[in-house]
């Protein structure tokens, strides 16, 4: 039986509305921490005009790889085994990256490597797409957001909601500037940087 993720049939139109605009004259995506691989039949079914890159750790694959065969369309290749931190990164052309509800399940060490392995891959005028919760000023944007980051760091203390501030300075190292922040429903957001 495939994976399944109630919130990625939750989140994938909000989303979509976003990124469409986004990624309308993109040609490749690399989607990090593909999980389940839902988002990525979703989005590349709405948006065949993208090659559209999944990628995750290997035990992941089975499951994206399931999605992927089932939905049989043409622009998802095979997914690539990617730890941000411990594998080299693919040697690909691509013109935009997008992660949902990743950097708070990785350690800030990882969402270091992340950002600095995105710039690099990323042209100019590439650009770096994330969903989902985020702190402003360390501050938490909702009561349940704060209970998720409790939950969070009770199953591993280096995860966590990671604050816009501190993602904004690392991908301004990496020589990108903030393209929108958009607020989502379930106290969400989709954040984008261009590189410059």
């Amino acid at each position: 039986m495939k994976p399944y993720s109630e919130s990625c049939d939750q989140n994938r139109d909000p989303i979509l509305e976003v990124i469409s605009p986004l990624f309308k004259n993109k040609k490749s995506i690399l989607e990090i921490g593909s999980g389940t691989g839902q988002h990525a039949v979703y989005f590349a079914e709405k948006m065949p005009h993208l090659t559209w890159h999944t990628s995750d750790q290997i035990e992941y694959h089975k499951g994206i790889q399931e999605w992927l065969t089932e939905a049989s369309l043409s622009n998802t290749p095979p997914p690539i085994k990617l730890n941000v931190s411990e594998d080299t990164w693919p040697n690909i052309k691509v013109d935009a990256i997008f992660s949902a509800n990743a950097v708070h399940i990785m350690s800030w060490e990882n969402v270091v490597d992340f950002f600095e392995n995105a710039t690099n891959l990323l042209p100019s005028d590439g650009i770096l797409v994330l969903y989902g919760p985020f702190n402003y000023n360390s501050q938490y944007t909702s009561e349940s957001n704060e209970r998720f980051d409790t939950w969070l760091k009770q199953r591993d203390p280096n995860s966590g909601i990671r604050d816009f501030e501190a993602l904004d300075s690392l991908a301004q190292k990496g020589g990108m500037k903030i393209n929108d922040d958009v607020e989502m429903p379930a106290n969400n957001r989709v954040i984008s940087w261009k590189k410059c």
